[in-house]
């Protein structure tokens, strides 16, 4: 169970149309689920706001097969990272309702559970070779609950085919950039908003670029504020961030997140 599906249970409680023992009885999972090869943390998603992903390579469609199985039959939203569409074949005669999004090369179990998303994540490309990598981020923060908005192949050789989103970019709340090469995509959009930036490197580029390494060095060394980096390719772990930063900033606004002393009257 997510925080959302936490909260749900203890409205109901509150309603007076689930008894505590049956609140109680639906919150007694143990956090760990032990399989021949993988042991799964249930509880991510209460401690983190998204469950445990997989990390696809390595992983024979067999083992996939028992993870996804596992992770679904909770009710989790299931996501499996860098899957070959000969594994995903695999997969899919005993799993039909997995979808493949061929681009981020990702295989999606969704929840039944459906959430309003959040608005405000913008995933920005440097390049078309980018878009794997992008496209893995986009999809990853809308899992996690948020409303995407998308702008490809604006990178630093045309730099007016950014400054034509500038509408876009002043909404966002939280931006991702994609760019392979010498990576200077992300100081730039930094320079240009208040929110915060995530930078992700990419493998893509010539010679000297070595896989992602010089887009990760000059993303580091930005002197723009306010913009982090992830790992090389790590389109996964920038979509999370930004849906953490979306959902923090969202409860923080709701009326539910702070609590208001009753005043004491005077004699």
């Amino acid at each position: 169970m997510d925080r959302d599906g936490i909260k749900r249970l203890l409205e109901a409680v509150r309603a007076h149309k689930l008894s505590v023992g049956d609140a109680f009885a639906r919150l007694r999972v143990e956090p760990l689920e032990r399989l021949a090869e993988a042991t799964l943390d249930i509880e991510r998603a209460l401690r983190r706001g998204f469950p445990e992903a997989i990390y696809g390579p390595g992983k024979t469609p067999d083992q996939l097969v028992e993870i996804i199985d596992q992770l679904a039959a909770r009710e989790q939203t299931v996501l499996v990272t860098r899957v070959s569409p000969e594994v995903y074949a695999a997969v899919a005669d005993r799993l039909p309702r997995a979808e493949y999004h061929a681009l981020p090369r990702t295989i999606v179990v969704r929840s039944p559970t459906r959430v309003r998303p959040r608005s405000g994540v913008l995933v920005i490309s440097a390049g078309t070779a980018d878009l794997p990598v992008a496209e893995e981020a986009a999809l990853t923060a809308e899992l996690a609950g948020c409303g995407v908005e998308r702008i490809w192949d604006v990178g630093v050789a045309g730099l007016h085919r950014l400054l034509a989103h500038r509408e876009q970019l002043t909404r966002a709340r939280v931006i991702v950039v994609v760019a392979g090469m010498e990576g200077a995509l992300a100081s730039v959009v930094a320079g240009l908003v208040d929110c915060p930036v995530i930078g992700v490197p990419t493998s893509v580029g010539y010679g000297v670029g070595r896989p992602g390494e010089t887009a990760l060095h000059a993303m580091l060394g930005s002197c723009a504020g306010g913009l982090t980096v992830v790992n090389i390719d790590n389109g996964f772990g920038a979509g999370l961030a930004a849906a953490a930063m979306l959902r923090i900033a969202a409860e923080r606004r709701s009326p539910a997140a702070t609590t208001s002393v009753p005043k004491r009257k005077r004699k």
